[in-house]
């Protein structure tokens, strides 16, 4: 796991403890460009810690989430909440037939977000679009059939 100071500082001003383990589950969701489920953190993280459980991964990334450092995705057709460490503006496309979720930059949704930030009133903490389709891989599987 490569030390991330940066999230270490955004913990501790949001009161929480740093521990391996919440470094470990941060640094693995960071390192995920698949947006993975919190099952999916827990398969990978428990080879360094035997002991965690898929509780504890729930516990963190819900806190994360509370503590606005990391975006609660929802499902892609999966029934599975998908997680996202990157908090910046950006639109995520979920397929609904493989569940793979891929981030696209768009410049839309900054000019979206500041325009919501200078009108509303809000204090933002980051923002999220997400669309569900099914992905060209996917159509090209279901044209062959």
């Amino acid at each position: 796991m490569k030390p991330n100071h940066d999230f270490t500082s955004k913990l501790k001003q949001a009161g929480i403890r740093v521990t391996p383990q919440r470094m470990a589950i941060y640094s693995l969701l960071m390192d995920y460009k698949n947006h993975p489920t919190a099952f999916m953190i827990y398969e990978q993280i428990r080879e360094n810690f035997p002991s965690i459980s898929l509780m504890t991964v729930y516990n963190t990334l819900n806190m994360l989430a509370d503590r606005g450092l990391i975006n609660v995705l929802g499902h892609a057709g999966d029934d599975s909440v998908h997680y996202d460490a990157d908090i910046e503006p950006h639109v995520n496309l979920a397929c609904i037939s493989c569940h793979n979720i891929v981030d696209i930059n768009s410049k839309y949704v900054n000019q979206m977000t500041n325009e919501i930030n200078s009108t509303s009133g809000y204090q933002l903490f980051g923002a999220r679009v997400l669309f569900y389709g099914n992905c060209p891989a996917c159509q090209n599987q279901s044209r062959s059939h």
